[in-house]
């Protein structure tokens, strides 16, 4: 399972380590919390490409990377994925 976590910034100016379920350049699904008690949120882009937005429980939470770094990071972990290693 992947065990990656971004840092969010909630409506409230706190700032929560989420767990990522998926990452697509298009939408991030995150999960906050943990065991029964967790909540999942879609986070899409904004209007203007420069952050992703969702909301979860009735509130907002922000991710601040565009989405073309978000497009670097999915190319760099595929790309670290996939060496092979040679003898």
């Amino acid at each position: 399972m992947n065990d990656e976590k971004i840092k969010v910034l909630a409506e409230s100016g706190q700032t929560l380590d989420v767990a990522v379920s998926s990452k697509k350049p298009d939408a991030i699904w995150i999960i906050l919390g943990e065991g029964i008690h967790n909540a999942k949120c879609k986070l899409t882009p904004t209007r203007n490409g420069l952050a992703y937005a969702g909301s979860v429980l009735g509130r907002e939470i922000i991710y601040e990377r565009t989405v073309e770094q978000v497009r670097a990071d999915i190319a760099r972990e595929e790309h670290d994925s996939f060496q092979f290693r040679t003898r």
